[in-house]
């Protein structure tokens, strides 16, 4: 079969297309037949070495597809089976082996595109605005990456959940993106420092929770956003991990700073299906919108990193082998 393979960490241009052996599903896995590839910043802190795997490996995180064929004692999913999964590794190929109780029906109301768009980034938002920090109505939120994959699912979310919602992003398009879908008020960080506008249209309060994605360059004053008791969830670093700093400045404020992961959030089967059964029966009653703004070819993967990385994205990006 093709998949894309990283032989050495880098750029985009390590990502190789290439031919590999075809996997065989193993004790408790199943051999899934990939429609569509989900594109998320993860990918990226693999290729980059920012996360640690063993050379060579597919990288890939989430993927949706059809069951091929099942290994031994395996009885959560039968061949035909449509089915999506998150959260595990190698998902950039044709074919993927895959442990059958990480595997999640699709409806059959929910096509496979969107199954393999929404999983990783649904079930972020998720976790996020249910668990992390349980947002209620007259919460004040504010999201960063407001048009991206995971921010456009999360203020959707915040919204259901009667949050008044905040968000950055760097275009007027982006801008229009995350009003589409409810954000309440839409900060350029290019143009306002949305610090200064946050205090301000908060009257200085601040926010009951800040999702931030960004960290490195967000990190400081997202944390001077954040109002009294409130949270700080970093769930990602796409400008770089966060430097060192003085716990004490928390105490200021009583603020609880965290560093979640989605994998902690789906630790059990149980809890995987619960949060992917509320994502697809917010999507399949359109609650919950999925936006896909583009899709590229499997062997145009490394492209795909570039424009992610280069912030030429909105929603969802995927690859279709």
């Amino acid at each position: 079969m093709k998949a894309v393979r990283v032989h050495q960490i880098g750029g985009p241009d390590v990502l190789r297309y290439e031919e590999v052996a075809m996997p065989t599903p193993g004790p408790g896995q199943a051999l899934v037949k990939l429609e569509a590839i989900g594109l998320n910043f993860i990918d990226c802190y693999f290729r980059s070495g920012l996360y640690s795997a063993s050379l060579p490996f597919v990288p890939g995180n989430e993927g949706a597809g059809t069951v091929a064929a099942v290994g031994p004692g395996v009885t959560a999913v039968r061949v035909g089976d449509r089915v999506s999964y998150a959260m595990v590794t190698g998902a950039y190929a044709e074919y993927a082996a895959v442990a059958a109780d990480r595997l999640v029906p699709v409806p059959d109301s929910v096509d496979l595109r969107t199954a393999g768009a929404v999983m990783l980034q649904g079930m972020t938002a998720h976790y996020l605005a249910t668990s992390t920090y349980p947002l209620k109505s007259g919460d004040t939120a504010l999201v960063h990456a407001a048009a991206g994959g995971v921010g456009l699912l999360l203020i959707q979310i915040a919204k259901m959940k009667g949050a008044h919602v905040f968000g950055t992003v760097s275009t007027p398009e982006k801008a229009a993106l995350a009003r589409e879908v409810g954000a309440d008020e839409v900060i350029l960080y290019a143009e306002k420092d949305f610090e200064e506008e946050v205090l301000r249209l908060t009257g200085g309060k601040g926010v009951n929770v800040v999702y931030d994605s960004v960290a490195k360059t967000t990190f400081d004053k997202s944390l001077n956003c954040v109002g009294v008791r409130g949270v700080l969830a970093l769930f990602g670093q796409s400008s770089g991990p966060v430097a060192a700093f003085d716990p004490a400045r928390l105490a200021k404020k009583a603020i609880f700073l965290t560093r979640p992961g989605l994998g902690h959030y789906v630790a059990t089967r149980e809890e995987l299906l619960r949060r992917a059964g509320d994502v697809f029966d917010w999507v399949q009653s359109g609650r919950l919108r999925v936006r896909v703004s583009q899709t590229l070819p499997l062997p145009d993967a490394a492209e795909a990193h570039r424009l992610l990385e280069g912030r030429k994205t909105t929603g969802k990006v995927l690859l279709i082998p």
